[in-house]
């Protein structure tokens, strides 16, 4: 698997980035044919866009299959496991976009799409990179075994996005209504919700709990793997245990 994955990584990776920035340039093409003045905002649309989950979380999945699949082919070789940052931001990334896919098939699959995403980018951001990413989780060779710890890691990202987004989002009018806030999904919007703000609560709370779960699942995944075949060696000069510890041995 080792000789065959790394590309696997790579394609998908130029696959996400392709949707991305055929995202982007709808995103930008609207704009600019926009008739009023807070539609026609380019950098206000381009701001909105990099403020969506989704495309954080493909984002970083970009990066991280990129630098996987590289490091996978300077390595194939060798028997080293996984660098601890590189394990780090597949778990990160892992699970970011799997629960993008989760999110958006349970709460957004219904939404139109109409104008903002042809249905290509849409199933590739939401639905074939989520899988990708799963399967490399599962799959991948290399894994390092990580602490239960990083699910801490990786929860740091989500909470301050959700800050973010709830901070900025009644400092922005909205491209498409003139309304004087945006919220990149209608069930953080608390005009939509029902109970508002507390209803909002409700649905950041209840997706922090996904989070963690993917998380600890992802942890867990790659803490069995390592069990189960030996990838806890790092094949140079020290061993990782499954705490995800290194002891350099002579």
């Amino acid at each position: 698997m080792t000789t065959w994955w790394p590309y696997v990584r790579l394609l998908a990776a130029a696959l996400a980035l392709a949707a991305i920035l055929r995202q982007l340039s709808l995103a930008i093409s609207n704009a600019r044919a926009a008739g009023t003045a807070w539609g026609s905002d380019v950098p206000t649309v381009v701001a909105n866009f990099f403020s969506y989950f989704t495309i954080l979380s493909n984002v970083s999945c970009v990066v991280a299959l990129v630098l996987g699949g590289v490091w996978l082919l300077r390595k194939r070789r060798g028997t080293a496991v996984e660098p601890v940052w590189l394990t780090t931001l597949f778990a990160c990334a892992s699970t970011y976009i799997v629960v993008t896919g989760i999110v958006y098939n349970l709460l957004l699959r219904s939404i139109s799409i109409a104008g903002i995403s042809d249905a290509w980018t849409n199933e590739t951001l939401h639905v074939v990179i989520p899988l990708v990413l799963l399967v490399d989780a599962v799959l991948a060779p290399r894994r390092r075994p990580l602490p239960w710890r990083t699910i801490g890691v990786v929860v740091v990202f989500p909470i301050l996005w959700a800050l973010y987004t709830m901070i900025r989002a009644n400092l922005v009018t909205g491209p498409a209504t003139g309304d004087p806030w945006w919220y990149p999904y209608p069930f953080l919007d608390p005009h939509l919700v029902a109970g508002g703000y507390l209803g909002v609560a409700g649905y950041i709370v209840g997706i922090a709990v996904v989070i963690t779960a993917v998380a600890a699942g992802v942890v867990r995944i790659g803490r069995r793997r390592s069990r189960g075949d030996g990838s806890e060696h790092t094949g140079r000069s020290g061993v990782t245990d499954h705490s995800g510890r290194s002891e350099v041995r002579p």
